[in-house]
C-alpha cells in the first residue's frame, strides 16, 4: 500500500472542501484532496447548481405561457423536460471541471476513492487503483450531506426518488408528491409544475418553507396555490405503498401536543404517487432534509455520535478537530 505524505487531506470537494483545499495551496501547504464522485460534491453536481439550472428553464417556460400579456403572440411551442434535464447536466459538468482546473492550477492532488480516516492524522484511501495511505499534519472533514429517508418512506431512486435522482431523470411523471416543502422540495415542486406535471406537496410543518419569515410563506403558498400545485401542510407521512406504475403516499395530520390521528390514504388518482423520476406515471420526491454526508468517509478509528455536530473527537485523547460544513 502506497504512502503519501502532505500537510493538509482534504476529505470532499464540495464548496467547504475544495475552497478549503485551494486556500491552504495559496499559503504555500501540500495539499490531497479525497472524493467519491466528481469534484465539486453535491452542490456543484447534484443540488444547488443543477437546480438552478433547470429553474431558469422553468422560467422561460413560465415567461414563453404568459408571453401575450408582454404583447407577444406566439403560434405555440414545445417545452422538452429532457432537454432541460440534459442542460443543466451540461452547466454542472462545466462548474466541475471549474473546479478540476483549480486544483490543478494549485497543484492539489486529487484522490478518487473512499477515504477511511484510520488514526488522527492518517487517511486511507480506496479507490479503483487500489488502497493508499495519505499522512497528513491536519485532516480536513468535508463530507457534506446525502439525501434522507424517512420511516416508511425508503429512497429506492424508481418510485421514491430523492433531489439527487431527480436531477438525473430524463422523464417527467403526470403527478409527483413532493415530501418537504424546504428550499429543496418548493423548488422542485415550481419545475415540475411548470411543465405541467400535477403536483402535490406535503409539509410536516404549519406552512411552506417553514425557516423563512411567514410573509414569504404565504406569498409562495398564494403563487403555487394559483399555479394549480396543492399544498398539505401540518402532516406527516406515514407510509408509500407500491401501486400500479407508481406509488402512493399514506400521511396524517399532525395536532400540537396530541397523537396523531389514524392514517388516512393520500388523494391519489391512477397517475399520481409521490415523485420526482422514477416512474414514467408517477413518483415520489422525498426532500425531507439531508444528515451528514458520511458515505464516502468513514471514521475508522474516530468516535462519533448520532449527528456529526462540527468536531470529531478521537479516541486517544480529548482533543477535537474541525470539519466543514
Amino acid at each position: 500500500m502506497a504512502t503519501h505524505k502532505f500537510d493538509v487531506a482534504v476529505v470532499g470537494t464540495g464548496p467547504g472542501g475544495y475552497v478549503s483545499a485551494i486556500r491552504c495551496a495559496q499559503l504555500g501547504l501540500s495539499v490531497a484532496t479525497v472524493e467519491d464522485d466528481r469534484p465539486g460534491g453535491v452542490c456543484l453536481n447534484w443540488g444547488c447548481i443543477p437546480t438552478k439550472a433547470l429553474l431558469r428553464n422553468a422560467e422561460v417556460v413560465n415567461l414563453m405561457s404568459h408571453a401575450a400579456d408582454f404583447g407577444i403572440k406566439l403560434g405555440g411551442f414545445e417545452a422538452s423536460y429532457p432537454e432541460a434535464i440534459q442542460r443543466s447536466r451540461r452547466v454542472a459538468d462545466r462548474m466541475a471541471k471549474g473546479v478540476e482546473f483549480l486544483f490543478r492550477k494549485n497543484k492539489i492532488t486529487l484522490f478518487p476513492g473512499r477515504a477511511t480516516l484510520k488514526a488522527r492524522n492518517v487517511v486511507e484511501v480506496k479507490g479503483t487503483g487500489g488502497a493508499e495511505t495519505l499522512e497528513a499534519r491536519a485532516v480536513i472533514l468535508a463530507t457534506g450531506s446525502e439525501p434522507k429517508s424517512l420511516p416508511g418512506v425508503t429512497i429506492d431512486e424508481k418510485t421514491v426518488i430523492s433531489s439527487n435522482g431527480a436531477v438525473r431523470n430524463e422523464r417527467a411523471p403526470k403527478s409527483i408528491a413532493v415530501i418537504g416543502a424546504g428550499a429543496v422540495g418548493v423548488e422542485f415542486a415550481d419545475v415540475f409544475a411548470s411543465y405541467g406535471v400535477q403536483v402535490t406537496i406535503l409539509e410536516a410543518l404549519p406552512r411552506v418553507v417553514p425557516v423563512e419569515d411567514e410573509e414569504v410563506s404565504k406569498e409562495l403558498a398564494r403563487t403555487f396555490t394559483r399555479r394549480g400545485i396543492t399544498i398539505k401542510t401540518g402532516v406527516k407521512v406515514a407510509s408509500v405503498t407500491p401501486g400500479g406504475p407508481g406509488a402512493a403516499p399514506a400521511h396524517r395530520r399532525r395536532r400540537a401536543l396530541r397523537p396523531a390521528g389514524p392514517a388516512a390514504a393520500a388523494p391519489a388518482g391512477p397517475g399520481e404517487q409521490g415523485c420526482l423520476g422514477g416512474a414514467v406515471r408517477r413518483a415520489g420526491l422525498s426532500a425531507a432534509g439531508r444528515p451528514a454526508g458520511l458515505g464516502g468517509a468513514e471514521l475508522g478509528g474516530v468516535l462519533r455520535g448520532r449527528r456529526l455536530r462540527g468536531r470529531v473527537r478521537d479516541p486517544r485523547g480529548p482533543d477535537g478537530r474541525p470539519a466543514a460544513g
